[in-house]
């Protein structure tokens, strides 16, 4: 299972757009529910939860976690460039197109 942290400023609001285009790109490719499993934080947590993970995804600037790969989620809120997150996101995570 492939685990995956999204994060925004204090861990509710955009982490849960982010989340739901995520699932929503997903399910568009049918990767199975028991394939992955997405947690939401605050970007202050994100230092001390990112090695548990395979994939952060912040909606706020961050500048890494050392071992994990980090992308930038600010296409889910502006919809421009949301393709290339989701190929990139598969690609990190090594799910099928």
């Amino acid at each position: 299972m492939k685990k995956i942290l999204v994060a925004c400023g204090a861990g509710v609001v955009t982490s849960t757009v982010a989340m739901n285009k995520l699932k929503e790109a997903f399910d568009e490719h049918h990767v199975p529910e028991d394939a992955y499993q997405i947690d939401q934080t605050s970007i202050a947590q994100v230092a001390s939860m990112a090695d548990n993970y395979d994939l952060v995804v912040t909606t706020t600037q961050y500048d890494g976690a050392e071992g994990t790969t980090v992308l930038n989620g600010l296409p889910f809120l502006t919809n421009i460039g949301v393709e290339p997150l989701i190929d990139k996101a598969f690609e990190v995570l090594g799910f099928q197109e």
